[in-house]
């Protein structure tokens, strides 16, 4: 058994509490779907927003999964880099598993995508 961390990000369009919550369900959602875990699997998850997302914290979307009432939640600010991508969430799933890290599969929604554009294809791919 390994702890694999699990990228992820995806973006909203406005700073809206709703908006954030849905984007990160979303984004969660497509991370287990893509690496076939349970929240049981996962040692903590680490979510990262960009200075502009402060509706809401986007943990309170996963808090309200259920089964992942206890898994451990951290949200922190993105480093502020000049002409990053704006209403930017970011996951770090760190989950205890058997797979390589090349079985790992990492999620890259709407213009997050071009954050990793080579993991994006590999995992097109290897979804074909």
């Amino acid at each position: 058994m390994y702890l694999r961390g699990i990228r992820g990000a995806t973006t909203v369009q406005h700073n809206d509490a709703d908006e954030i919550l849905s984007a990160t369900s979303e984004l969660l959602q497509a991370i287990v779907e893509a690496n076939d875990f349970l929240p049981e699997d996962i040692g903590s998850v680490f979510i990262t927003v960009t200075e502009d997302i402060t509706a809401t914290f986007p943990a309170r979307a996963i808090r309200t999964l259920v089964g992942w009432e206890l898994v451990p939640l951290m949200c922190s600010l993105e480093v502020p880099v000049e002409n990053a991508l704006p209403k930017c969430i970011r996951l770090m799933v760190q989950v205890n598993t058997t797979k390589t890290q090349a079985e790992i599969n990492h999620v890259y929604l709407k213009e997050a995508k071009a954050l990793r554009p080579d993991i994006v294809k590999l995992t097109n791919e290897a979804t074909r």
